[in-house]
């Protein structure tokens, strides 16, 4: 196991998330004000860049060729970084996490959706350029801020913590991603 943690730079990986997870709550304002979308958003975008970059192997025909099932360690790859980004989140983000407006919540379901994107990328495009999707998503949304109806689908990272509409979105990508890459891990480099 710790050969397989640290030949994909799970430990770099982790260090980044607890980076980010402390500069949102170093940076995260306490009165509510619109400067608490920043920490919401992009602290949530360098943890799931962080993971999806970790997602690489170095032995693509290693991996294809092994005994033992790689699908469970690839959930665990995914699943056990973002459960402790979110657990994070929820101990250092100010407020009530169940109602603030951008706070815990906001961060915690940014995470899962962009973590989603992410491992999703990294079977699809590679994990060295998974970062790229979920990057291109928040800028998208951060430039073009969606206000209501439809947009709480497609712009579901800057929606209000309650929404049920953007949570639905980013649980659905979580589940999508992760179980795409656990099935297919990521996809083979090109050297």
């Amino acid at each position: 196991m710790s050969l397989y943690l640290r030949s994909r730079g799970v430990p770099g990986a982790l260090a980044v998330v607890l980076a980010a997870v402390a500069a949102a709550w170093l940076l995260a304002p306490e009165d509510g004000s619109p400067h608490a979308r920043v920490p919401v958003v992009m602290a949530p975008l360098l943890v799931a860049a962080a993971i999806g970059t970790s997602l690489h192997t170095a032995s693509d025909e290693l991996d294809r060729t092994a005994v033992r099932a790689w699908w469970p360690l690839r959930l665990g790859h995914v699943l056990v970084p973002v459960a402790a980004a979110a657990a994070l989140f929820v101990l250092v983000l100010p407020g009530d996490p169940a109602e603030a407006e951008f706070g815990a919540s906001a961060a915690v379901r940014n995470t899962l959706g962009l973590t989603g994107l992410a491992a999703g990328a990294a079977a699809l495009v590679g994990a060295r350029a998974s970062w790229l999707p979920p990057v291109t998503y928040t800028a998208a949304v951060w430039l073009t801020p969606p206000d209501a109806g439809a947009a709480a689908w497609w712009g579901w990272a800057l929606r209000p913590a309650a929404e049920g509409p953007a949570w639905t979105v980013a649980c659905a990508l979580l589940c999508a991603g992760t179980a795409l890459f656990a099935r297919r891990g990521p996809r083979p480099g090109r050297g």
